[in-house]
């Protein structure tokens, strides 16, 4: 799950994705981890706003650290799922043509929403964390599903 600075909208969509994977008794089966393509928070914890809306929906980010996508992530993850159009064209420059990693924007596996990006909730309130969420909630349910069907079927 890849953001700007990875402390707002991947921070939620790795926790809520972790607790997905947690759920279905595959931890031990997939990795999820987030990243972010500018360097501005290494080494810090998510955004309080960000731990805030997912202690409302029972996860804690707590552990969770600010970090930058690397070259080795291409081939360390079967997914690098990009939140918004821009990162995922910073993306796009890491590719190699063997990388082992699908590149892909997040509300792909959200097609019954009007919106296509996850927005940035930094420079507002608490209502746009709140949106994040329930984006980041309808998307990671999607992925789920297609990775178990297409991994675990």
């Amino acid at each position: 799950m890849v953001c700007m600075g990875n402390i707002c909208r991947s921070p939620l969509a790795h926790g809520h994705f972790e607790a997905l994977v947690r759920e279905a008794g595959l931890a031990d089966r997939i990795r999820v981890d987030s990243a972010g393509t500018h360097a501005y928070h290494i080494g810090k914890s998510p955004d309080p706003r960000s731990q805030d809306t997912a202690r409302r929906h029972g996860l804690d980010l707590g552990a969770q650290r600010a970090r930058q996508i690397s070259a080795d992530d291409f081939d360390a993850f079967d997914y690098i799922i990009a939140m918004d159009r821009d990162n995922l064209a910073i993306l796009d420059r890491f590719v190699k043509d063997d990388s082992r990693a699908r590149l892909q924007l997040f509300l792909e596996y959200a097609p019954e929403l009007a919106e296509e990006e996850v927005p940035d909730p930094y420079y507002g309130g608490p209502d746009g964390f709140e949106h994040v969420y329930s984006l980041v909630d309808a998307a990671s349910r999607g992925l789920f599903a297609a990775i178990r069907r297409e991994h675990f079927s």
